[in-house]
């Protein structure tokens, strides 16, 4: 499977009667062959976002292939099958998980590791938004260098960012893994950007819903996954009475 139908090594298994799942013309594609089989357009797959969320269209790729290749599953249950999967706290939780707020987003995920975060980043970029908060966190058993990469990803993407460190120390200490965040962001920004340190999930949460400025989209990079997404789901709802 691939993002490029152009790819020469797909293009050099499909010549040979081999069957691959594509990304193409907005569609995700099953080439079995020379023939194509359009499952579905992306703008029309849900947990795509309207295609903002591109790495969701690559993880979409194999799974139409792996069903297709299964035989007894028919491409018109797999385009139902994308229809109804839904980004939500109820069947996706922790995975792009977007609260909306009368004036704000809030966006939850798990990207927990430099190359996830830099694919959340891109969605969030695509998103409509005249402020960009981040909420971000180390994971003690990763190299020095991959805790500094958070934070310079979240230097370039993040309009204002928000330390919180009380999970997953895993041998480190809070402090370690802020002062190695914090290094990265150094590295990185190419302007002052407003920095809070909050070692607790559940403040962090708090202060970014109590000083969030109109149109902004804040995302948090979620690690006790219930409870975040419990808190979110209670500041909304209590939003919603008010």
């Amino acid at each position: 499977f691939s993002m490029d139908e152009n790819n020469k090594r797909i293009k050099k298994h499909c010549s040979k009667g081999g069957i691959a799942a594509l990304f193409e013309n907005g569609y995700v594609t099953i080439m079995k062959g020379t023939w194509k089989i359009r499952v579905e357009k992306v703008t029309d797959i849900p947990i795509t976002f309207g295609g903002k969320a591109m790495h969701n269209v690559m993880n979409t790729l194999p799974s139409i292939l792996a069903c297709y290749l299964f035989r007894n599953i028919k491409v018109e249950d797999i385009r139902q099958a994308l229809h109804t999967f839904i980004p939500s706290v109820s069947q996706t939780p922790g995975r792009l998980n977007l609260f909306e707020f009368k004036n704000f987003k809030f966006l939850a995920d798990f990207a927990h590791n430099p190359a996830g975060l830099t694919l959340l980043c891109d969605f969030v970029n695509r998103l409509d938004s005249t402020r960009k908060i981040g909420i971000i966190s180390g994971t003690g058993d990763r190299r020095d260098d991959d805790i500094r990469e958070i934070g310079r990803i979240s230097a370039k993407n993040f309009d204002e960012i928000i330390i919180r460190q009380d999970k997953h120390l895993r041998g480190r200490t809070a402090e370690e893994m802020i002062n190695l965040l914090v290094e990265g962001i150094n590295e990185a920004k190419t302007h002052d950007i407003p920095l809070k340190i909050l070692h607790k999930e559940s403040a962090a949460i708090q202060y970014a819903y109590d000083y969030v400025t109109p149109g902004s989209i804040i995302t948090i990079i979620l690690y006790v996954i219930p409870d975040a997404l419990n808190q979110l789901t209670k500041l909304q709802t209590a939003e919603k009475k008010s």
